[in-house]
């Protein structure tokens, strides 16, 4: 029997669920590629998922290896993948229908339609820190139609999302002001954004830097950050959220980003043209899974979480 190496769980709960483990490789499914994998990116919805807060929403099984996003090297192609060869370097938002075989392996399958080829001027660890949060901050600007001129509020700007949100923004011309804590405000500046600090006044801060209001805004924190935007907004549907459902009870969107190669691969593009830069604040080995979910779940990190993931 042939193993690898993955982080596995077998119940619902926290970080020290997480256990390294052998287990069988996957099997590569007709429309799939087989991904050795050299980084795996950590999202805030990977401990959810393994704390159950997706039950409701997603089946999920047991033994469970979390993560969505990964960077690594086609071993296999499926029977029916003329998409993508053995030995392409790619990157991808591998989130099946289904909760079970993830990113945190040394091997994943990966339907083609999560994976595009990677930006060549990236590193491992970088590419594997942008699939979900660069594709869910490329749907929210999309959803409430972001144009060049206009001004664009982020909350939490300098996070994982956040700062791929400014970035994209920027590129199309936009005016950003995002919100983070002081320390992070020159992170902000070097993005292209003008940095304000969240908190009690934050409408004040804004009105400061755009009088009239704000064009758009884009919401990845909660709180009261959908109805301070539509204080500030010049047409209250034109906000985003990926944390608060009820933006839609307010008229604005709730997105939940789907796996899409066509703007992953413009995402490639943005990154290998200069204009989108991946700010990795931790890149940990496969064993420290754990230490990965803790630091999640501070909610302080700027930038990307990564596990860099070991080759046999």
């Amino acid at each position: 029997m042939v193993v690898m190496h993955a982080i596995t769980v077998n119940r619902y709960g926290g970080p020290e669920t997480l256990e390294l483990t052998e287990t069988e490789d996957p099997k590569l499914g007709p429309d799939s590629v087989l991904v050795r994998v050299k980084a795996a990116g950590v999202n805030p919805v990977d401990w959810k998922i393994v704390a159950g807060y997706l039950d409701s929403i997603m089946y999920v099984h047991f033994p469970l290896v979390p993560g969505w996003d990964v960077a690594g090297v086609v071993e296999a192609v499926g029977l029916d993948v003329p998409e993508f060869s053995v030995g392409d370097e790619v990157f991808g938002y591998v989130r099946k229908d289904e909760v079970q075989h993830g990113t945190y392996a040394e091997l994943v399958d990966a339907p083609v339609r999560t994976l595009a080829h990677k930006p060549a001027s990236l590193t491992w660890q970088q590419a594997a820190g942008v699939p979900l949060a660069g594709l869910t901050a490329w749907r929210s600007l999309a959803r409430v139609r972001v144009a060049a001129g206009e001004t664009v509020l982020v909350h939490a700007a300098a996070g994982g999302v956040g700062s791929f949100a400014v970035q994209i923004a920027v590129a199309q011309g936009a005016r950003v002001i995002g919100t983070a804590s002081e320390r992070n405000h020159d992170f902000l500046r070097s993005l292209g954004a003008e940095p304000v600090t969240y908190g009690d006044g934050l409408v004040d801060r804004v009105r400061q830097l755009a009088p009239e209001g704000v064009d758009a805004a884009v919401d990845y924190v909660g709180g009261d950050a959908v109805a301070v935007s539509q204080e500030l907004l010049k047409d209250r549907s034109r906000v985003a959220s990926i944390v608060d459902p009820e933006v839609t009870r307010r008229g604005g969107h709730h997105v939940w980003v789907r796996p899409n190669s066509a703007d992953l691969a413009e995402l490639g593009r943005l990154c290998d043209a200069g204009k989108l830069r991946v700010h990795v604040e931790h890149a940990l080995p496969l064993t420290e899974a754990a230490e990965a979910f803790r630091l999640s779940q501070s909610g302080r990190t700027r930038g990307k979480i990564v596990l860099e993931v070991g080759t046999r």
